[in-house]
């Protein structure tokens, strides 16, 4: 017996066009409105109230604490999460950078320019900033020295908790592994290789030396039979 196909009953309104595109703008720039006070060296940090109150200018720890619903405004929260997970720096950056490609795309629209030229010129402008960049405003590491350097490192640190401590994490290298227990104070350099992990027991060596490293393309996890 053959079965007619039946339309899905879905109840509400489709809305397109301009209108919806606006709202979708709009949205977008009221998260970017949101971390937008805690971006550079003087950005302010959030308080974000729920059971446990914490206080922080990250934009990816921000946006994923607002819940936000809205779902052009999720996109912008994903972004932040990607910036966060790929870089680890930045998330404020490309969340406010990416709300005002979309306002300048809206106003491109309006003057009846296709959506997939605004993309393309989009890509064009990209290509040609990375070509910039590259020419005119990339030094080598060797050229600047090491003042120049941990003066980076210290602007990173000036919006962040560490800020009062930058003179002594400026020093430390890039590379950080996180352990809990003491001070940040008790921090130090590593003059090696490390491995954030433990031991296996506790009957083991803390110490071996000298030490022969084996490299090995398989993994040594335990596995069932």
């Amino acid at each position: 017996m053959a079965i007619a196909a039946q339309a899905p009953d879905i109840h509400g309104d489709r809305q397109s066009g301009r209108d919806v595109r606006t709202q979708n703008v709009i949205a977008c720039q009221a998260v970017a409105n949101i971390v937008k006070s805690s971006l550079g060296l003087v950005g302010l940090d959030k308080m974000l109230v729920d059971d446990i109150c914490d206080v922080t200018n990250d934009g990816a720890t921000i946006l994923k604490m607002l819940e936000v619903e809205h779902p052009a405004a999720k996109v912008l929260v994903e972004l932040a999460e990607l910036q966060d997970r790929e870089v680890g720096d930045g998330t404020t950056s490309v969340v406010i950078v990416a709300a005002e490609f979309l306002k300048k795309e809206n106003d491109l629209v309006r003057n009846k320019i296709h959506p997939t030229s605004i993309i393309s010129g989009f890509r064009l402008a990209m290509r040609e900033a990375c070509k910039y960049v590259e020419k005119k405003l990339v030094v080598k590491v060797e050229k600047l020295g090491k003042d120049s350097l941990i003066n980076c490192a210290k602007t990173s640190m000036s919006s962040k908790l560490i800020a009062g401590d930058s003179d002594f994490f400026a020093n430390l290298g890039i590379n950080v592994l996180k352990a809990h227990g003491k001070s940040a104070r008790d921090s130090y350099l590593l003059n090696g290789y490390a491995l954030n992990t433990g031991r296996a027991a506790q009957g083991m060596s803390l110490r071996v030396f000298p030490a022969r490293i084996a490299r090995l393309d398989f993994n040594l996890q335990k596995t069932k039979m």
